[in-house]
């Protein structure tokens, strides 16, 4: 297909799709002349992925080439692309350190070790996990610490549902595009989920709240 025919199909516009190749976030199409090139499926493939990361996961274009990077090279392990993509979502790394933080990496490495986790507590999503709890105790809100364990048991049965869904993938393109999308996604999933279930919750704990306002 032609780079307007692409355009039509992915609903990505054709200077998106040019800036795209451009950026080496999407292969060149097979050149017929050279002012044409013709793309296929897996181009339009590659531009939902990029979307979806982009729209969705809410990833700026620079970790979107990481994760597609990870993705695209055949000596990763699974494992490996999995962590490239957990690295480049979730909150940003504070670089502020002081007693909450250094309490903060206590409380992550205390979890992991409880929860036998096979897991560097200073890893991407320790140490982001640690800017959360030392956040959340300058916030005046230390008490959420208590809440870890709670938490962990949520995210368990989530995580291994996660790579369930990924090891139903047979080819490796499949396997480690499901690995992204699970991950990045899938996080943005959970979160609104946990939305929902925020809503419903409050609406049955103050069901006269709303009849008062």
């Amino acid at each position: 297909m032609r780079i307007g025919e692409l355009s039509r199909r992915s609903g990505v516009p054709v200077p998106t799709i040019k800036y795209y190749v451009r950026e080496g976030l999407l292969p060149p199409g097979r050149l017929t002349s050279p002012n044409q090139a013709l793309y296929d499926d897996g181009h339009e493939r590659r531009l939902r992925l990029i979307r979806a990361l982009l729209d969705v996961g809410g990833l700026p274009l620079s970790a979107i080439a990481d994760v597609l990077a990870a993705v695209d090279d055949p000596a990763q392990p699974v494992h490996k692309v999995l962590g490239v993509a957990a690295k480049r979502i979730g909150p940003a790394e504070g670089d502020e350190e002081g007693p909450e933080m250094l309490d903060a990496r206590e409380d992550v490495a205390a979890l992991v070790e409880r929860r036998g986790w096979r897991v560097e507590p200073d890893c991407a999503a320790g140490r982001s996990l640690a800017g959360v709890l030392a956040a959340l105790h300058r916030a005046g809100h230390g008490g959420f610490v208590e809440l870890l364990d709670l938490y962990a048991d949520a995210a368990e049965p989530v995580a291994r549902a996660d790579l369930d869904y990924v090891g139903r993938r047979v080819a490796r393109e499949d396997l480690v595009e499901s690995v992204v999308v699970g991950t990045v996604l899938g996080e943005a999933m959970f979160a609104a989920l946990r939305r929902l279930a925020h809503v419903d919750a409050s609406a049955r704990t103050y069901p006269d709240e709303g009849a008062r306002g």
